[in-house]
């Protein structure tokens, strides 16, 4: 403004009477997941719920540095665990410990027992063990090759001698549907994988760990990278599947935990804080760190 200018008039309002004053309803105090409304969880599941797999005092240290610290925890056909906490709580290396994937960091070491079925998975030949125990990954990892051959790998290298194409047509199919992808892709077998849209490369590796038919499906952050719509898609796979296996989901998301988990882990600097249902954990959480957590102090 020009200095010399004379400053703008100040407009002044009359009042005849004093102003009203709106009264404001007073807000209800916050509930554990910060907004102060209960939070409800998946629709129940119909299967019965079988214990598949175990923790019995996990602990798992990189050379001196603890990461995860003698956690004991059911894992059940029937339900999915989802395993929530801040980044570098130990969730995702817990997770990476049921088929034996941590083992493949040169510091790492586990204590504790791990049992599949109730065997110990240290017993178990790896190879088999990751057959019954698969995992799908943060980012789609579809192979260089065709949807079709993509998950006829899966079924190629489970067995004993190599199956003529033929006979892989049916259980391609199943895996494809079970992953909710089939319809999808039927007309495009012989295509390349890497040319279909990121959420349909997460269900073909979904589809691809489900045609070796295993017991337990491990999912690191499976929807991080998709859009709102295929992260939808997954979910709702996610619900169908626990019917017929155990599965077991990491997730920074707490929305989508409680959309998808019948059981939550709550972990915290290695510990595992808090185990309960999800309607418990995130509506009435036991300890003050997961209610400090799951209501949004810290993430």
């Amino acid at each position: 403004m020009d200095p010399l200018m004379p400053p703008p008039p100040i407009r002044k309002i009359s009042l005849d009477a004093p102003p009203t004053v709106v009264p404001v309803a007073p807000i209800p105090l916050a509930s554990a997941n910060g907004n102060g409304h209960h939070t409800p969880g998946p629709p129940a599941s119909s299967a019965p719920v079988i214990e598949r797999m175990r923790c019995e005092a996990v602990t798992i240290a990189y050379g001196p540095k603890v990461a995860v610290n003698r956690v004991d925890l059911p894992i059940r056909q029937g339900e999915v665990l989802a395993m929530i906490g801040p980044s570098g709580c130990g969730k995702t290396t817990l997770l990476r410990s049921l088929n034996r994937l941590t083992e493949l960091t040169p510091s790492a070491a586990r204590g504790g027992r791990i049992t599949l079925d109730g065997e110990d998975v240290d017993q178990l030949e790896v190879t088999r063990l990751r057959t019954r125990v698969s995992m799908v990954f943060q980012q789609p990892n579809p192979f260089p090759m065709s949807v079709f051959d993509n998950v006829a790998y899966a079924l190629r290298e489970g067995g004993r001698k190599r199956p003529r194409k033929a006979a892989l047509i049916e259980p391609v199919e199943r895996a494809l549907t079970r992953a909710g992808l089939w319809n999808e892709v039927k007309d495009n077998l012989d295509h390349p994988a890497l040319r279909l849209s990121g959420g349909q490369q997460q269900r073909l590796c979904i589809a691809r760990a489900l045609a070796a038919q295993p017991e337990v499906l491990l999912m690191d952050e499976p929807c991080s990278a998709l859009d709102p719509l295929s992260t939808t898609i997954i979910e709702e796979l996610i619900l169908e599947l626990r019917e017929q296996i155990a599965v077991v989901i990491v997730t920074h998301n707490l929305q989508q935990a409680q959309r998808v988990a019948d059981r939550v882990a709550f972990m915290y600097l290695g510990e595992l804080v808090e185990y309960g249902s999800g309607e418990q954990v995130f509506n009435a959480p036991r300890a003050q760190r997961t209610r400090d957590y799951v209501g949004g102090a810290f993430g």
